[in-house]
């Protein structure tokens, strides 16, 4: 089985309807970052200094040496920033999520302390301000468990929410195998949350961002003023704000740091953001673990059976009789690369149709003739499949009357005499009359545009088909 795990579908054409609290068109996420006292350094046991976010420009880690600018930079966000933005917050009575370093937050205890006053929600950054990209899972594991325990000891009860940011391919996973967590943020690809499924878990994403980040004051391309940063949270907001009035409210995270939007030329357009937000009606400032409970409440997960994730007797068990008599195409469709795309209806008929495509032409000619006359014999002796069964009669071609009936079965014979397989059309998409009027046209097309044709409708057949049992 080859099979692909990422899904580029998503919520598709049609979206998912938030329904924030109060009808309200946006839902906006703060999130401050705490990080100083938890990041690279060979007071921390590390074997490099920092290297990553800060104001030095092209920074990168010394080995084996501590990095003094460095530290007094990360110092700055703790001694400085944290209470710039302490004080802007609680002034506006904002609710703030913490994504709280647990080693930084176990230095930092009077920041802690006004966390806790705010009734800000911290929620845990990790063990530590490092990569975990070259952790192997056991390594990673320990580190997990490690900061659920050094966290809990710190604020006085355990993280519900995870965030690592520096994460590997593993950290989703391995934080969702704990069981601990009512969201995790360790995505950036979508606008809402979604459902996650890691064995029996299943675990609640609130994607982050990286782009309506202050980072990028540290990174290139980048914010050089804080009007810039400004200007991009507010288009952001506004077409948010815009496609949640029109009826498709979204999720707008804004991620700071205190070391960074901290600094009084920087946090300046942050303030401007803020007071053009808080000018609109409709607007629910929330913190994250507040989105996790509305979501989980008003949009519990549903397990459901995905063809992605059948094995070939079952697959072929429920999909081997979508192209008529045919199990062939369901039994090679089972070998290609599914994923979380071919979970739907139109996912899966792309698949199957692919293999139809793909096969030889005497293995479409018989997929062809296998499909019964229209109202022919078969019909008469109830013979037909249930799909067919189903079709036929959804344009009333179980009902018709002696006349119609010697037509169709007039037409069938000219049709299977002339092209050699019998007359096909996708008889859900179609009334009699239009039928009827295709019936009488194709008969006298040529036998190589008449084959394309059926097998077109073949496809479309099945597709509608799929849309009987799939989403």
């Amino acid at each position: 089985m080859q099979r692909y795990p990422r899904n580029l579908t998503g919520y598709g054409a049609t979206g998912a309807q938030a329904k924030w609290p109060n009808g309200a068109n946006i839902a906006i996420s703060l999130v401050l970052n705490y990080e100083e006292g938890g990041e690279n350094c060979l007071l921390h046991g590390d074997a490099a200094s920092e290297g990553f976010l800060s104001d030095i420009p092209g920074a990168a880690p010394w080995p084996g040496q501590r990095h003094w600018n460095m530290e007094s930079i990360y110092d700055y966000g703790a001694r400085a920033g944290f209470w710039r933005l302490h004080r802007l917050f609680t002034a506006r009575n904002l609710p703030v999520t913490i994504y709280g370093v647990a080693t930084a937050l176990a230095r930092n205890p009077e920041q802690v302390a006004a966390m806790k006053a705010a009734d800000w929600e911290i929620a845990s950054h990790g063990l530590k301000w490092v990569e975990h990209r070259d952790m192997s899972v056991e390594e990673e594991r320990a580190a997990i468990q490690e900061a659920l325990r050094l966290h809990t000891q710190v604020v006085g009860e355990a993280p519900r929410g995870w965030y690592t940011g520096r994460c590997s391919v593993n950290t989703v996973r391995l934080a969702a195998e704990t069981g601990q967590f009512d969201w995790i943020s360790d995505t950036y690809d979508d606008d809402l949350p979604h459902w996650m499924e890691f064995g029996d878990r299943d675990q609640l994403i609130l994607p982050y961002t990286l782009e309506a980040n202050d980072m990028r004051f540290a990174t290139s391309p980048g914010w050089t003023t804080g009007a810039e940063f400004e200007s991009y949270l507010r288009d952001a907001f506004d077409v948010l704000y815009a496609e949640g009035a029109a009826g498709a409210p979204k999720m707008l995270s804004i991620g700071l740091h205190c070391r960074l939007i901290g600094r009084p030329g920087k946090i300046a357009g942050l303030m401007r953001f803020l007071g053009h937000a808080m000018a609109h009606d409709g607007v629910w400032f929330a913190r994250r673990r507040d989105i996790a409970q509305h979501w989980a409440t008003t949009h519990p997960h549903t397990r459901r059976e995905r063809p992605s994730q059948m094995d070939r007797a079952r697959f072929v068990a429920c999909f081997g009789g979508i192209y008529e008599h045919s199990a062939w195409v369901a039994e090679r469709a089972h070998g290609l690369e599914l994923g979380p795309a071919h979970d739907s209806a139109t996912g899966l008929a792309n698949a199957l149709a692919r293999v139809f495509r793909a096969a030889q032409s005497d293995e479409r000619m018989a997929v062809l003739r296998a499909h019964p006359d229209l109202a022919g014999k078969l019909a008469a002796a109830k013979r037909l499949t249930a799909d067919s069964t189903q079709e036929q009669a959804s344009a009333g071609l179980d009902a018709l009357t002696d006349a119609e009936r010697a037509q169709f079965q007039s037409l069938n014979t000219a049709y299977v005499k002339k092209h050699g397989f019998p007359f096909i059309i996708a008889v859900r998409d179609n009334t009699k009359a239009t039928i009827l009027a295709a019936f009488q046209t194709r008969l006298h097309n040529d036998t190589e545009t008449e084959f394309a044709t059926a097998c077109r409708q073949v496809e479309r057949i099945a597709e509608l088909r799929l849309k009987e049992c799939l989403p």
